[in-house]
């Protein structure tokens, strides 16, 4: 194997481990939110916490207690043909 190939595959194990940590960290966090956030803690407090930002919080972990939004579709029609009558 040359160096450049060893360096080159030690880098990609390492940015797989890396990987795989960022992700168990992430969702353990993201457990925590939603935990804390049932708990009656506010997304302002927990992103000031985490340096996240609020709005991130606040849609990783919705306010348990809100009414459920209404989903409105639109459905696009285009204008009738004008007649030549």
């Amino acid at each position: 194997m040359t160096t450049a190939e060893e360096e080159i595959r030690a880098a990609a194990r390492k940015r797989e481990r890396s990987k795989a940590a960022f992700e168990r960290d992430d969702a353990a966090l993201r457990e925590l939110f939603v935990k804390w956030r049932a708990d009656g803690y506010g997304p302002s407090d927990m992103a000031r916490w985490s340096g996240m930002t609020r709005e991130w919080v606040a849609k990783i972990a919705p306010d348990p207690n809100a009414p459920r939004k209404k989903r409105v579709v639109r459905i696009k029609r285009s204008k009738p043909a004008e007649s030549d009558d």
